[in-house]
């Protein structure tokens, strides 16, 4: 999803039908469809949008009342599908033409765990790349084999179409589209009113094998050493000297360091930085090379080619985009958490 100062997705689509989740419609429905003005978050304006306007049954004796038509898509600037209680569900066809006419607009599409196969289902993932559930996709390969299947990412874009794995990782895909969208500040705003990490790192790979530190004290140094690294961004840091800190041999550290958080420590590291960047550049009025000193980045070029591979926008052009011109010129924290 392409963002600019004058393009900032705010009416956005919540796609019912009966079979979806209402487990992921609350995800939506939370993210988007909450006030919180008075915290600086901006207003969205989330529509519940379905084939007519009967109400819509959920599971567990719910019921979903949509105030909108599917010629409301028309309008939108984000549409997200949830996923399905039965995952071979098959979504109406007014619904899969709707969804195919909005990504011929352009309109950025997401769907939340089995929305994916409604995605599917409509031809949208044919020749794509797209996650979901790490149980479900054996089946979503088996039933659509156009699809390439990533086994292990927790959400992934593809052609202004995002998938996201299941359950939690839908709360991480709608946070990364508040936060592309709109900055770091704002998705850190709403993740901390959803009690929830504003980002995750890692991948699927640590839910399927459910690994473990071998032992409290390990997880205890880990977390000891993420708490340092955070405190002390700016310094130098190898795998090496972060081990050493966690009295484990490198090796060793890296292993646990992964089954912990799902990614190496200096991916994680890199991750951190960039967040701390970025609030920089929300904040205050720092220059670029300064930025770069503060969060351990080194130098703009560097921050330059983090900023690309990451997040598809330049420092410059993140900065005139989410910049908070009633910021200070110093800021009291801009760490993110362990």
């Amino acid at each position: 999803m392409n963002v600019s100062p004058q393009h900032r997705p705010s009416h956005i689509a919540l796609v019912a039908f009966p079979g979806v989740r209402a487990f992921d419609v609350s995800v939506i429905t939370e993210v988007w469809g909450v006030d919180r003005t008075d915290r600086g978050v901006p207003a969205f304006d989330l529509r519940r949008v379905a084939a007519d306007p009967a109400p819509v049954p959920l599971r567990g004796g719910l019921s979903l009342t949509p105030d909108r038509t599917l010629a409301w898509l028309d309008r939108a600037d984000l549409i997200v599908v949830p996923g399905l209680d039965d995952h071979l569900t098959p979504a109406p066809e007014p619904v899969l033409e709707a969804l195919r006419s909005a990504h011929s607009r352009g309109t950025p599409l997401a769907a939340l765990c089995g929305g994916a196969f409604t995605l599917a289902q409509a031809g949208l993932l044919d020749g794509r790349r797209a996650v979901t559930h790490w149980n479900l996709t054996e089946l979503l390969s088996t039933h659509h084999p156009r699809v390439t299947v990533v086994p292990d990412a927790l959400f992934l874009h593809d052609d202004n179409i995002w998938t996201s794995a299941g359950t939690a990782a839908g709360i991480d895909l709608c946070l990364h589209l508040v936060r592309t969208s709109h900055g770091a500040e704002t998705a850190a705003t709403i993740a901390r009113s959803m009690v929830t990490a504003p980002f995750r790192t890692g991948t699927q790979a640590q839910f399927i094998e459910q690994p473990t530190p071998q032992s409290d004290r390990d997880a205890d140094a880990l977390a000891s050493v993420r708490a340092h690294a955070l405190a002390h961004l700016a310094d130098p840091h190898t795998v090496a000297g972060l081990a050493a800190r966690a009295g484990m041999s490198a090796r060793t550290f890296a292993r646990h360091f992964q089954a912990t958080t799902g990614t190496t420590p200096l991916r994680w590291l890199i991750t951190q930085r960039i967040a701390a960047a970025q609030k920089l550049l929300e904040r205050t009025d720092l220059p670029l090379p300064e930025v770069a000193r503060r969060t351990g980045i080194g130098s703009e070029i560097t921050m330059r080619q983090h900023f690309a591979a990451h997040l598809a926008i330049s420092p410059r052009d993140y900065r005139l985009a989410f910049h908070d011109t009633g910021g200070q010129t110093e800021v009291d924290s801009a760490r993110p958490h362990p």
